[in-house]
């Protein structure tokens, strides 16, 4: 019995061996991580340049703001900016047309994004799935001057479309320049750009699931329909609420150049966006730099509401979210 109770010598001498304090202090710390630190100094510096310092000036959104005068001679003027912005004729318009596209791009766009990743997984051949993925994926990479100018050449008035259907004794095609459909018209130019985005990040979150449950639920007797509702949607729920609550924080934020550049052919009505309503009424229009700041403030502070209303609901479903409890 004693001999059962001796220690083993590689035991032994791991007990003998000085414990080792982890605690390191800051300057510890530096010395052991310069090279990590010095990789993110330029997002850093980035981040600090076009980000946090631009965020600070939101301060004026609380001022009688000009530059012609110095920045501690501004009178604080309060909410007064807020309500000359609620009471503009063109901001709700504006707000509803944001709203519309916001939401068919995530009624619309970002399902297809998942089924594109779920048909591209359940291909077998590498060579087909390669070539797919360079094809959807090389739009998002294209600006928004380039985008519309393909659509234009393809289904304006004097486009591709439009001219084989005057060949073929019909009328020319007016799809462009109709503000009935250009919600549709929209949703065909996000799903061109922005569908291959979401398809590669879905298809990174399938990559993670470990093969071994597919072949478990196949011995098992399940089919191809169950072990994508059973394993892989399950799989890729994490991501899918992540990227879900991300969007509804940008929902006020749906772009610039896509409505500008269509402002003039479709009108102004169709088009107009919280956005390009700053862009006209604030930077180049007759209201001050404040108006256009207040506009602005108003749009994070929703997105900040919808995401952390999303975050929460997002635990309460057992999901991590963006951030966990703490």
């Amino acid at each position: 019995m004693a001999a059962l109770q001796t220690p083993a010598p590689e035991a032994a001498q791991a007990s003998e061996r000085p414990r080792i304090d982890r605690r390191r202090t800051l300057a510890q710390r530096l010395r052991h991580d310069w090279p990590l630190l010095l990789l993110t100094l330029p997002a850093m510096v980035q981040l600090a340049v076009f980000f946090y310092w631009p965020s600070a000036w939101n301060i004026i959104a609380f001022m009688d703001y000009s530059p012609h005068r110095a920045f501690w001679e501004n009178p604080i003027v309060g909410f007064a900016w807020f309500e000359r912005l609620f009471a503009n004729p063109y901001f709700l318009p504006a707000l509803g047309n944001t709203l519309k596209f916001s939401l068919a791009q995530l009624a619309f766009v970002f399902p297809l994004s998942i089924i594109l990743a779920l048909v591209m997984h359940s291909v077998v051949s590498t060579k087909i799935r390669s070539v797919f993925q360079s094809v959807v994926y090389l739009p998002y990479f294209f600006s928004w001057v380039l985008v519309v100018t393909v659509f234009v050449q393809m289904l304006g008035s004097d486009g591709l479309v439009s001219n084989l259907m005057l060949q073929s004794g019909g009328e020319r095609l007016t799809f462009m320049t109709d503000s009935g459909s250009f919600v549709f018209l929209a949703w065909m130019q996000w799903v061109w750009k922005d569908a291959g985005w979401g398809m590669i990040i879905f298809l990174a979150a399938l990559a993670s699931i470990n093969p071994s449950l597919y072949e478990a639920a196949a011995v098992d007797g399940a089919n191809r329909w169950k072990r994508m509702w059973h394993i892989t949607l399950p799989g890729i729920r994490p991501v899918i609420v992540l990227l879900l609550i991300l969007q509804l924080g940008g929902i006020l934020t749906v772009g610039f150049e896509q409505y500008q550049l269509q402002r003039q052919s479709v009108g102004f009505q169709t088009t107009e966006v919280l956005d390009t309503f700053v862009y006209y009424r604030s930077i180049i229009g007759p209201e001050s730099e404040s108006f256009g700041t207040a506009a602005g403030l108003f749009k994070g502070v929703i997105g900040l509401f919808l995401i952390l209303v999303a975050n929460s609901v997002a635990h309460r479903l057992g999901e991590q979210g963006i951030y966990q409890k703490s």
